[in-house]
């Protein structure tokens, strides 16, 4: 994604049904100052409750998606006495993750560069992430003595199971673009220039797809995860039957049996 001089440190768009978030702070490239969170947070929140938007694309400028907190504001507010990162993290982090993971609506991220700690984290909650052959991703939490955050416990073990997961918590490195395709954090690996392209070409075919039964999708994987399978089959059941009701079922229906290709409405 090109940058630009408005100053904003996010940038928030609707066009075709998509909502496009982009990070805009190449110069600390895309670090997370208080600022930065804040605009993030309520960008997301946004997307998540604009029901014109169908789906959503998460990328960033400049070089990095995000190295995640910023460490120059970081380091003031130690130096300030301030050690209350629990705040930030229920404050901003949390409510932004929480929303890219869970809206009703499927969300992309285009990583144009190396996403680390808590920019790391915001892609694992993407649906899918198309990432550039130069970027890779760093879980670099323990380099400065730190636990993870943004859901990362959460969604890394459940995307490279848990030895891979400790291993790049415990001794974190970049890892690059081909190896995270490899180890299941890329969806797709294209060249640079390609990445939002390619991004809001999905998201377009998504917008344009069966956004509740992707809503559906959503939750059916977030539950299962949680709760045993007994009780995940009886989950699935009432969502199948809601998604069922839906006159974009009907509809699909109607058109495969004309032979047609369906149009969806999202209802």
């Amino acid at each position: 994604m090109s940058e630009d001089s408005t100053g904003e440190p996010v940038r928030y768009e609707v066009k075709d049904a998509v909502g496009v978030i982009t990070l805009n702070r190449p110069e600390a490239m895309n670090s997370l100052d208080t600022s930065t969170k804040v605009a993030l947070r309520d960008a997301v929140l946004s997307a998540r409750d604009d029901a014109t938007v169908r789906a959503v694309v998460l990328t960033g400028t400049g070089r990095a998606f995000s190295v995640g907190e910023d460490l120059k504001e970081h380091a003031q507010a130690l130096e300030a006495g301030d050690e209350r990162l629990g705040a930030t993290i229920r404050e901003h982090y949390n409510p932004t993750v929480q929303a890219l993971a869970t809206m009703p609506k499927p969300v992309i991220a285009a990583v144009n560069g190396v996403a680390a700690g808590a920019g790391a984290s915001y892609t694992f909650s993407c649906d899918l992430r198309i990432v550039a052959d130069t970027a890779g991703f760093n879980l670099a939490f323990a380099g400065i003595g730190l636990s993870c955050d943004t859901g990362m416990s959460w969604m890394l073990p459940r995307l490279v199971g848990w030895a891979k997961a400790r291993e790049l918590l415990f001794l974190p490195r970049t890892v690059p673009a081909q190896e995270a395709l490899a180890l299941g954090l890329a969806t797709e690996v294209v060249p640079a220039d390609d990445v939002v392209p390619r991004a809001l070409e999905l998201a377009r075919q998504l917008a344009a797809g069966p956004t509740l039964a992707y809503a559906a999708l959503r939750r059916a994987l977030e539950f299962s995860a949680t709760n045993s399978f007994t009780d995940t089959l009886e989950h699935e059941a009432t969502l199948m039957q809601r998604t069922g009701e839906s006159a974009d079922h009907h509809d699909a229906v109607r058109a495969f049996l004309a032979k047609q290709q369906p149009v969806f409405h999202g209802r």
